[in-house]
């Protein structure tokens, strides 16, 4: 007879090393980064480092509370663009692997195209798209789409391709149809290396959107972080402009968080890489 406990306490025992593993990868960056801001501030104290040149973390911290209602309506309107282009480019960059898997062919005539957007500097770019598309939303959109587009591409081309060849057999064998086997074997087979597409896609699409604001200028009511920027240095405003940057910054701390939080959430329990 079994024991209960025996079966019990390697569960909670994994479970304890599961929770300390993460409460040492949570803090270990934050005690690096706490570190990292105390040299910072004490450099520039004893040094006495101009503001205008290196603001102080304190200075920064200040100038991000009393500027908090622009910021953070700027922060709004930069993530707008950035969440559009995120969705856009993972369901238009699904819809293409499936499309180049099912078809060597178009694959084959369509896939140097891709490769030729990922190389192709959105600076570059980005004017023309502007001039093209009258909206300037969709235009930004589109910008920032376009930088964050290949790598879901090309991750998820890879993992419906990385199947298990036994299981692809087995398939075959059993005379499983061919959107059979891409949905019970392929789709499965792929998820890992989907979720790690969408992870570097995340942080794109946000420096996609920064970009195509700095090049559009927009400002008004609807300007992002990267017209705030501009203006702080043009203004010589550098605690600001420090400000901005780290709100940047921590919105792509948080959107690299949560794509890695969804991939906990469906590989955890049959993946190696969440075991």
């Amino acid at each position: 007879m079994i024991n209960d406990a025996s079966v019990i306490q390697p569960n909670i025992d994994k479970r304890t090393s599961i929770a300390s593993h993460l409460g040492f990868k949570i803090l270990a960056p934050v005690v690096v980064g706490f570190i990292f801001l105390i040299i910072w501030q004490m450099t520039c104290v004893l040094m006495d480092v101009p503001t205008y040149l290196v603001p102080t973390p304190t200075v920064i911290a200040v100038q991000l509370f009393q500027d908090a209602p622009l910021l953070l309506g700027s922060l709004g309107a930069t993530l707008k663009i950035t969440l559009l282009a995120f969705l856009c480019a993972t369901i238009l960059g699904v819809a293409i692997a499936l499309l180049f898997v099912q078809s060597p062919l178009i694959e084959a005539s369509l896939f140097p195209y891709a490769i030729l957007l990922q190389v192709t500097p959105i600076v570059a770019i980005a004017p023309l798209i502007i001039i093209w598309v009258k909206n300037m939303t969709a235009a930004l959109v589109l910008c920032a789409m376009l930088v964050a587009l290949f790598p879901i591409i090309s991750n998820t081309i890879l993992g419906l391709r990385s199947v298990n060849p036994g299981l692809t057999n087995l398939f075959r064998i059993n005379r499983a149809s061919r959107w059979q086997t891409l949905v019970r074997l392929r789709i499965p087979s792929a998820l890992p290396y989907f979720f790690g597409g969408l992870r570097i896609s995340s942080g794109l699409s946000l420096i996609g959107a920064v970009v195509a604001e700095f090049v559009a200028g927009t400002g008004g009511s609807g300007a992002g972080l990267a017209y705030q920027i501009l203006q702080a240095g043009f203004q010589l405003n550098i605690p600001r402009l420090f400000a901005a940057l780290l709100l940047i910054t921590l919105t792509g701390i948080v959107l690299f968080g949560i794509t890695d939080w969804i991939a906990r959430i469906f590989l955890r329990g049959w993946h190696e890489s969440q075991l």
